[in-house]
């Protein structure tokens, strides 16, 4: 029998209605915004990060979580000895600064919150540096300043030798013309960003997975990857700030980007105007994907209704553009292709891989 996302708890229809209703809530809270000069831009709900308009500028707010994947972390340390806390913080900070580029904001100031069961989890030094040590280096990479915190206690909610890691971020966009508002067009290319690997998302179906493995974590991935299963899932996320800022420097229009993270490849039609992603040249899914799709094992289909497949960051361009986003990103140290081109054809939403001859319509997405 083959597995999927909801074999391991995570049911995306509950997750999403929930969001759903708290959007209809938080909207009737707008208003105050006027008592501090600012307002609410009316397509900024729904998106990855949260908006807020002055006169010059907006200011853009995200709150994040890592999930699961310090567990497999944990799993790791326990079996070898090897400490993977410095990716585990860097991934923290890539959940937060990667959402919140998507609207075209730079971070400012990133903060920790950090949750235990019992406050002895950091007596373990080498474990709790690593910790401090990756979060520091994620925040400089996004070119944001770490700017504080929560340690809170949490007995009877937390595990005792458990840790939730997550944030929030707060970034600014100026000049205003520099925000991504999601001026798709008929026509407009689709460029991928390579991912590292799973990055955060799908980690609860990965641990179902290692639990069914006689080595576990040691797993060999194989696939022409030396790699074992554990070291594979705990590479550090890419942070792509420094790819929209760089873009922003050039002066080159995005006219929507997604972050790969959550639902898969259905991510790629969050914008809520519908259009038709067609991904004409997906690439073959990276060793720790076929792995996972043997292991499973995992129908085609719903890896990439899960997982990023290998690509961590989409933009779409106009076709003039196409070349100088590329050398944007090759520039600042990404892989990036073109993937596909986004078709209109009237009120469809979807996502088209034909070559797989996978199909993803608009309404396996309800983020709004």
């Amino acid at each position: 029998m083959s597995l999927s996302y909801e074999s391991s708890g995570v049911r995306y229809d509950q997750l999403d209605a929930f969001k759903r209703a708290c959007q209809k809530a938080a909207r009737t809270t707008a208003g105050v915004l006027a008592d501090h000069g600012y307002a609410e831009p009316a397509t900024t709900r729904g998106e990855s990060a949260y908006l807020i308009e002055a006169t010059d500028h907006f200011l853009a707010h995200v709150e994040e979580g890592l999930g699961t994947k310090n567990l497999v972390a944990d799993a790791v340390y326990a079996a070898t000895g090897k400490c993977f806390y410095r990716e585990i913080s860097i991934d923290t900070v890539a959940t937060m600064v990667n959402d919140l580029v998507t609207c075209g904001a730079l971070p400012i100031s990133v903060a920790m919150h950090a949750a235990v069961g019992d406050s002895g989890w950091f007596a373990d030094e080498t474990r709790t540096n690593a910790l401090v040590a990756g979060f520091a280096e994620g925040c400089r990479a996004a070119g944001a300043v770490w700017g504080g915190g929560e340690t809170p206690t949490l007995g009877g909610i937390v595990e005792p030798e458990a840790i939730v890691l997550a944030g929030s971020a707060i970034g600014k966009i100026f000049p205003k013309s520099r925000r991504i508002t999601g001026d798709v067009r008929d026509g407009d290319q689709i460029i991928f960003l390579a991912s590292s690997g799973v990055q955060t998302n799908g980690l609860s179906l990965c641990r179902k997975i290692a639990a069914q493995l006689p080595l576990g974590y040691q797993t060999p991935i194989g696939h022409g990857d030396v790699r074992t299963y554990g070291e594979a899932l705990l590479a550090p996320s890419v942070i792509y700030v420094a790819f929209v800022r760089e873009c922003q420097r050039r002066g080159l229009k995005l006219n929507y980007v997604a972050h790969v993270t959550g639902h898969g490849w259905r991510k790629l039609m969050r914008l809520d105007e519908p259009f038709v992603y067609e991904i004409t040249e997906p690439r073959p899914a990276p060793a720790l994907f076929q792995f996972l799709q043997e292991a499973g094992p995992i129908e085609e289909r719903e890896m990439y209704a899960t997982f990023n497949q290998g690509v961590g960051f989409a933009a779409y361009v106009a076709p003039e553009q196409v070349e100088a986003v590329l050398a944007a990103a090759q520039a600042t140290g990404y892989d990036g292709w073109v993937a596909g081109r986004v078709r209109k054809e009237g009120a469809r939403k979807a996502v088209v891989v034909p070559s797989l001859g996978i199909t993803f319509e608009g309404d396996t997405l309800q983020v709004r």
